[in-house]
């Protein structure tokens, strides 16, 4: 088994909490603050000398996720990229777009608002087991389906859903496979190519350890034509100030500046990801999950999440302590005896990372 101890000295918070939040937000770490505080230097004393950041960012993206480079564009969150690809598809009168029912509001929000422009925005129920069922899924898109729109992990139960079976469905239409992958990249392996992914959008302060304020919008430069511009600025086309020529790929979709030193921080955050191995990190989370499972069952406790299938799973567990109310004592008495987790349509949700131990799981359990 892989020693993690060093890079759990990464993350000064392991000091004073049990950090079990994770699908909240990534904790800081002293290689990410380190990037940062060097591109500060340099904008304080040589800022002819800042790195460019774009390039880098790009190419480490294309290096986790596949794909290519510059089929890449780097924007400031999920829901400014998932926004993007919903505006800018080219809409006819009748078409639908396809989506589980309660997706993050990110992955909700800009369909429900195409239809202002006509567009059917169909809401599909999960089971019982709040699985995400490709059967039901695939009774709802028709040949008027543009985009079927799913999250690779949902949000408030951790069901990690079938990418490749949705976008054998999506594409058996001629439709496009837009993913939500906030709560899925960095903590398990995502291929855009192998998935069948034609649209991905993400943030980077979650399980890709970087910080609120980055983000990035793939589009598979086959589908590039499908998608316009929403907002260009001066990253997204020729330096023509007469002439609109976008660029050739999908730097197209970026506007104006972004947070440079963000972005620059952020390389650190995918560089360690590429150091541990995000199939490794997988493997960690899995074994975690696996003790907060076996010890919510020997309490009685009722898991809301589905759990066995062990290939429907994330890093995200989601219980109950039988009550909204109860779940709330139990949130605010795990604060304040320094664990965090956090509540989610009512419920509780657990999400550990690769530098959280077993003796921090069996003390959250132990209060339960």
């Amino acid at each position: 088994m892989m020693d993690f101890s060093a890079y759990r000295a990464l993350f000064p918070v392991t000091d004073t909490v049990a950090y079990l939040n994770n699908a909240a937000e990534s904790p800081l770490n002293t290689k990410v603050r380190q990037r940062l505080d060097e591109y500060l230097a340099l904008a304080s004393h040589q800022p002819q000398n800042k790195p460019k950041v774009r390039p880098v960012v790009r190419q480490k993206l294309s290096e986790i996720f596949g794909g290519r480079p510059d089929e890449y564009a780097l924007v400031t969150s999920t829901g400014v990229g998932i926004g993007i690809a919903a505006s800018g598809y080219k809409w006819q009168k009748g078409d639908n777009v396809v989506l589980p029912v309660d997706e993050h509001w990110n992955n909700t929000f800009p369909w429900l608002a195409l239809r202002e422009r006509g567009v059917d925005i169909r809401l599909v129920p999960v089971d019982k087991d709040q699985r995400v069922n490709p059967d039901a899924i695939a009774a709802v898109v028709d040949d008027h389906t543009r985009m079927l729109a799913v999250a690779a992990v949902r949000f408030n139960t951790g069901f990690r859903a079938n990418l490749k079976a949705l976008s054998e469905i999506a594409h058996d239409k001629g439709a496009l496979l837009m993913v939500d992958g906030i709560q899925g990249a960095g903590v398990f392996p995502m291929d855009v190519n192998q998935e069948g992914i034609d649209v991905l959008a993400c943030a980077g302060f979650k399980w890709l350890l970087g910080m609120q304020g980055t983000g990035f919008l793939y589009v598979n430069s086959s589908v590039q034509d499908r998608i316009g511009a929403v907002l260009p600025g001066m990253f997204a086309a020729e330096n023509d100030s007469r002439e609109l020529r976008y660029l050739p790929d999908a730097r197209r979709y970026e506007t104006g500046t972004i947070a440079n030193s963000l972005f620059h921080a952020w390389t650190a955050g995918l560089e360690l990801l590429q150091d541990i191995g995000i199939e490794t990190i997988h493997t960690r989370v899995l074994e975690l999950t696996d003790r907060i499972i076996e010890g919510l069952r020997l309490k009685g406790i009722e898991i809301v999440s589905p759990v066995e299938r062990v290939d429907e799973r994330s890093a995200i567990l989601s219980f109950t302590m039988g009550s909204a109310e109860a779940n709330k004592e139990c949130h605010e008495k795990l604060k304040a005896n320094s664990v965090l987790v956090a509540l989610r349509d009512g419920r509780i949700r657990v999400s550990p990372n690769f530098f959280n131990t077993e003796d921090e799981i069996d003390a959250f359990l132990g209060m339960l």
